[in-house]
């Protein structure tokens, strides 16, 4: 990987477009900008993302879009104080638990005693892919996806996912990526929340 790639994917953009960078970043990346294109694109790209995501979301009056909203609040702040940004694997097939335990044994990532329905600490961003640790207490609201594919990776607890009557019964270490334009809803079947890795992935 040469010196451009890793400056791309390095996060600053991202932190860029945000608008949370420091006054030392922003300069960087202004005079990257200026240099080369790629820079310039990716900059257009991560922005495009960001406005796509937020206006597809924004009418949808659900508790998984809210708890989501609240958890990219959160992320930024812990960028702003110097949290770096990670990138997690993207699930698949052959996802395990154990894939993730970099973040699943971070001490900030726990779920509050005063939670409501859904909690949510995003551990990854990128244009391509949002990545979570999710904790669902008994369901989430009805949901179809249109342009980013959503996948779950079961930590704890169990739930069903019913993606439009194809019940799917889920355990630990359990993976299923819901298809574009196919309604879903998570019920909870165990008394514990379910936690679960989340990601959204762009189409």
């Amino acid at each position: 990987m040469n010196n451009l790639e890793s400056f791309i994917n390095s996060g600053i953009l991202e932190m860029y477009v945000l608008g949370i960078s420091s006054p030392e970043e922003v300069e960087e990346v202004e005079e990257m900008a200026k240099l080369h294109e790629e820079v310039r694109k990716e900059i257009e790209a991560i922005s495009q993302a960001l406005k796509g995501y937020s206006e597809s979301n924004a009418t949808i009056p659900n508790n998984t879009v809210k708890a989501m909203i609240m958890a990219s609040v959160d992320y930024e702040e812990r960028l702003k104080k110097g949290e770096q940004p990670t990138f997690p694997p993207i699930l698949n097939d052959n996802s395990t638990i154990q894939d993730y335990s970099e973040w699943l044994i971070r001490k900030d990532m726990l779920l509050p005693a005063d939670f409501n329905e859904i909690y949510a600490r995003i551990i990854g961003y990128t244009p391509e892919a949002i990545s979570a640790i999710v904790w669902i207490k008994s369901e989430t609201s009805y949901e179809v996806h249109t342009d980013e594919y959503e996948k779950f990776l079961i930590l704890e607890g169990t739930c069903d996912i019913d993606i439009d009557g194809d019940i799917h019964q889920l355990i630990p270490g359990d993976y299923l990526s819901i298809p574009l334009h196919k309604g879903h809803v998570v019920k909870v079947t165990s008394q514990t929340p379910c936690k679960v890795i989340l990601q959204r992935v762009a189409a």
